[in-house]
């Protein structure tokens, strides 16, 4: 298998080639970028709107979110005012809040993805773990809701069909993959899948959660799962699962790499998977949204490089001025501003970074948060990087797994942890203290308006909302967990988590 691997990255050397003699001139990248996604605004229903003739129009167009956007999209169509491209399919959002959003993809944007991957792949081969047997698991979302069946269900699917093609033989795959529309029916076929798989190398998923919930169900059905592989799987392996705790390093022995968010909210679940498979490289996938590839870990940069032979980007400060890529400077912070080839042109896609370093004349990128991610029941207007800052101050070492959110009624936040060493009285007193090293929740809290907060402890606690969130039109493999919730959570969920967790 391994000269098969070395024939992979001799394939795709051209493009990475290609994309590390852009990072030498990021100007001149970002200008050609920018010129080659006005010519298609220019061809489109909308440019003609806005009365875009040339580049020199580009402050003309409107910087926008989604709802400026929505407008101009319908899903019912192959053709949109946005591009002149025909829309392949849409795919939908699964961000930790707000409604959900639908993305038109076009060629072009797939070719876009397509070309990321294949420079984080060839970087993978040339200075990564050495890869002998080639085996994937690529994150596979079941459709539980048939009536989204537009949209992907496994991040290879983000890819042309030549690279898809070639990546076949070496996945792993469940059983009757479309057929399986019930949560409980993937975990099982899903564990099946892993646990036969005794050569896997490389898992890729998006949250780091999805893995967890995965283990968990090994764990859980230990003896269900040895049955049914009983003439399946070697007798070592079976015994492997008849331990009180699963050591997974000797379930997959030839794993190297775990490919995951490992950033902003996904960061403790990350770490997590660092204690469980030590010796096991868990990179972050970077800056990678629904809407456009934004950044690539590359181990031979010791960060993330913006995709900027694909993606035009704008940044901007605090005090609202714009910046273009090569003129940022180190150790600041900015929020992004994207245009791509699938027809999202100006696109304040929300998210915010800062750069770490310089890599052949560009800039590395860290995602820190969504911008703005700000909750405010009664006033007290707490910020995710406040949050973030305060929960840290807690020491929770134990835990993998945190999210701060609001509740309506009474208003009052609820801390939702899945271990910690002390009991949940004590952290609620604690989580008082750090918050109300803000002034407005300080002054919410002395006046009335805010009552204590609440701390349920619990390692159902992820399963538990991610089922909420798959049942309420999310993705299962995307689904994020926001370390401060910006929307109340509903007393319905609270009761349920409150149940599920008691019956346990």
């Amino acid at each position: 298998m391994r000269p098969i691997i070395k024939l992979f990255g001799q394939i795709l050397a051209p493009t990475a080639r290609r994309f590390h003699q852009a990072l030498d001139n990021p100007e001149l990248t970002q200008t050609s970028v920018q010129k080659e996604i006005c010519d298609r605004l220019i061809k489109s229903e909308y440019g003609k709107t806005l009365g875009i003739h040339s580049l020199d129009d580009w402050q003309r167009v409107p910087i926008v979110d989604y709802d400026g956007l929505e407008p101009y999209l319908n899903q019912k169509h192959q053709q949109i005012f946005l591009t002149p491209e025909p829309i392949l399919f849409y795919e939908k959002t699964s961000g930790s809040s707000g409604a959900i959003k639908w993305i038109p993809y076009t060629q072009s944007l797939r070719r876009s993805f397509n070309q990321m991957f294949c420079v984080w792949a060839h970087d993978l081969i040339v200075h990564g773990p050495k890869f002998s047997t080639g085996k994937l698991y690529a994150c596979i979302s079941p459709q539980l809701n048939i009536a989204d069946s537009q949209t992907l269900q496994n991040d290879l699917d983000y890819l042309d069909g030549w690279l898809r093609w070639f990546l076949r033989p070496w996945l792993v795959m469940p059983n009757k993959l479309n057929r399986l529309h019930d949560s409980n029916l993937f975990k099982h076929q899903l564990a099946l899948a892993l646990l036969e798989a005794e050569k896997l190398e490389i898992i890729s998923i998006w949250s780091p959660s999805f893995l967890q919930v995965h283990l968990k169900y090994i764990q859980e059905n230990q003896d269900l799962l040895r049955t049914e592989l009983y003439n399946r799987i070697s007798p070592h392996r079976l015994q492997l699962l008849c331990e009180i705790n699963i050591p997974w390093m000797q379930l997959w022995p030839n794993l190297k790499l775990i490919s995951c968010w490992d950033s902003a909210n996904a960061a403790d679940q990350a770490q997590g998977l660092r204690s469980q498979f030590p010796g096991v490289l868990i990179q972050g996938k970077g800056l990678l949204a629904t809407e456009a590839p934004i950044t690539i870990p590359l181990i031979v940069a010791g960060g993330c490089v913006p995709v900027l032979d694909e993606v035009f980007f704008e940044f901007e400060d605090d005090a609202g001025s714009l910046y273009a890529l090569h003129e940022l400077n180190t150790g600041k912070e900015y929020t992004i501003i994207l245009s791509q080839k699938g027809g999202l042109y100006r696109y304040r896609i929300g998210d915010r970074i800062w750069v770490t370093h310089y890599y052949r004349h560009t800039p590395c990128l860290e995602f820190l948060g969504r911008h703005q991610a700000v909750s405010d029941l009664v006033g007290e207007k707490l910020q995710e990087t406040f949050v973030n800052n305060a929960l840290t101050m807690l020491n929770l070492q134990e835990t993998n797994f945190k999210s701060l959110m609001p509740i309506a009624d009474p208003p009052h936040y609820i801390l939702l942890l899945d271990s910690a060493k002390e009991t949940p009285e004590i952290i609620a007193e604690q989580l008082d203290r750090v918050l109300s090293e803000s002034y407005h929740y300080q002054r919410a809290r002395a006046i009335g308006q805010l009552a204590p907060p609440e701390v349920l402890i619990s390692n159902e606690i992820p399963e538990i909302l991610v089922s909420h969130r798959i049942h309420t039109g999310s993705i299962w493999g995307g689904i994020k967990h926001p370390i401060l919730a910006t929307s109340p959570i509903s007393n319905e969920l609270l009761q349920k988590m409150n149940l599920e967790i008691a019956q346990k």
